[in-house]
């Protein structure tokens, strides 16, 4: 049985310029390529997650304007369940300036609109949504208040909870200790713990800290060092995939959401983050957010 997936975040509208680097302040840059992409933290975890397997609710708030639309409707392609996305008419839909260098590094600026009104109060239905075999993901593009929200719910109804902290936002160790997983890379690793977090050895002892914190399973994912994975009774590094990057804008939410996936297909943790870290540096190799998913078909991994 194929258990349900419900991704709560946001939904952004991605606007793109590659071009040979990052400008410095005050310094304007010309000759980039434009794009525009469907983007959004919660928003790419959800495609991803469904591109992968899943059986995906994606929960987001939207403005009552063309990006909101067009966002739904890309949604639905993906087969995602978009009953219960909500429009807020006096808000305009979240949308991110992206520069991308021909490293494929990059700089992303944030307007959120719409997804910072997206209130506990929206969520009281999924009190009696949500069922013990459920798997709920989030990120930190929305308030704070709305993700402790359904912390708390998923710890009162024994249901696996996963966040990824990014953008980070503090969370007291009292909705922390509470959580399942949770995936940080290095940098948000840090704001978490206060240790600096730049290597592998680093890294285990930021989770370690984590651990001590009460949540069960960590995963700091540590780019082209690979993904580290500790919980009370392990601890693994799961080695990068080498491949050139064209562009790593969507590499974090491709990760969390085949995590998701695998988790939903019964695969179980390691080899869903061994499954999750294959289709992260698959995303790499291609430009934009969603479009650089891949498929199951694409991976050629059966479950």
């Amino acid at each position: 049985m194929i258990k349900k997936i419900y991704v709560i975040g946001s939904s952004n509208t991605d606007m793109v310029i590659k071009s040979n680097y990052i400008p410095r302040p005050s310094e304007t840059v010309i000759g980039g390529d434009f794009f525009t992409f469907q983007g959004g933290k919660g928003a790419n975890q959800a495609v991803a997650a469904a591109k992968l397997g899943g059986n995906v609710t994606f929960i987001c708030k939207v403005g009552d304007d063309t990006f909101g639309k067009k966002s739904i409707e890309e949604y639905k392609k993906y087969d995602i369940n978009t009953k219960y996305i909500l429009k807020d008419i006096r808000e305009h839909s979240g949308v991110a300036f992206i520069m991308v260098d021909r490293n494929g590094e990059n700089s992303i600026s944030v307007a959120s609109g719409a997804n910072s009104k997206l209130k506990k109060e929206d969520l009281y239905f999924l009190d009696k949504k949500l069922i013990q075999n459920d798997i709920v993901l989030m990120q930190l593009e929305i308030p704070i208040d709305t993700v402790e929200y359904i912390i708390e719910l998923c710890s009162q109804r024994n249901i696996k909870f996963i966040l990824n902290p990014a953008p980070f936002q503090k969370i007291s160790d009292k909705f922390l200790k509470k959580i399942d997983t949770i995936t940080p890379n290095m940098i948000e690793a840090k704001s978490l713990t206060d240790i600096d977090v730049f290597d592998l050895e680093s890294s285990k002892i930021a989770a370690q800290k984590l651990l001590r914190k009460g949540i069960k399973n960590i995963l700091i994912t540590m780019g082209d060092l690979g993904v580290l994975f500790m919980s009370e009774k392990e601890t693994l590094h799961i080695k990068p995939k080498k491949v050139t990057p064209v562009d790593t804008t969507a590499a974090g939410d491709t990760f969390n959401g085949a995590l998701v996936a695998g988790l939903s297909k019964g695969m179980g943790m390691i080899k869903s983050v061994e499954f999750a870290n294959s289709a992260a540096a698959f995303s790499v190799t291609k430009l934009g957010a969603q479009d650089s998913i891949p498929s199951i078909n694409e991976l050629k991994i059966k479950f």
